[in-house]
């Protein structure tokens, strides 16, 4: 049982950017061309939610505050606050679900299970897996927002999108 939570742990966050990576291969190109933008974005808001979250809260890992506590694989005894792998498991399995409900909700799930498999590892406490969940959604948002935002400014060849019925007839007025 030991292998099992480890692989989880440390293996499963692959699989879900593998089958992010998926999504994005079959998306149709206005698709890929969001989910690009949307995961830029998200993952430099990942990384700096990740340090300014764990500037202001510091949890140590549960075999610091227990001693005979061991955990089932080495790791630094650093702030355990938050769980990086939990929230970019969560930001891939949310930018996912913008695309593909059904498998980003899978890719939800999975992500728990990293963070569940982590606390049961004795590398994290709980509020570490939740607050790690919470950064990742609210990173994928932030990603999905920025897209809403300028996706419309952006040339119809960019974007992958047919143009607009009212850019059409501004452009066909224009030319003489």
């Amino acid at each position: 049982m030991d292998s099992l939570i480890v692989a989880v742990a440390q293996y499963l966050p692959f699989v879900i950017v593998a089958a992010g990576a998926v999504v994005w291969l079959l998306a149709p190109r206005s698709g890929k061309v969001a989910m690009v933008v949307e995961g830029v974005v998200a993952l430099a808001a990942v990384g700096v939610l990740i340090l300014v979250a764990a500037s202001l809260h510091a949890d140590p890992r549960p075999f610091v505050v227990d001693p005979s506590v061991r955990p089932l694989f080495a790791h630094p005894a650093d702030n355990g606050f938050p769980s990086d792998h939990t929230a970019l498991s969560m930001t891939v399995a949310a930018l996912v679900w913008v695309q593909r409900r059904t498998v980003g909700a899978v890719l939800a799930v999975l992500a728990l299970c990293v963070g569940a498999a982590r606390v049961l590892a004795h590398v994290h406490h709980a509020q570490d897996i939740i607050a790690g969940a919470v950064i990742g959604v609210a990173a994928a948002a932030l990603g999905v927002l920025v897209w809403s935002l300028v996706s419309h400014r952006l040339p119809a060849r960019v974007t992958g999108q047919a143009p607009s019925p009212e850019s059409a007839t501004s452009e066909t007025a224009a030319t003489p």
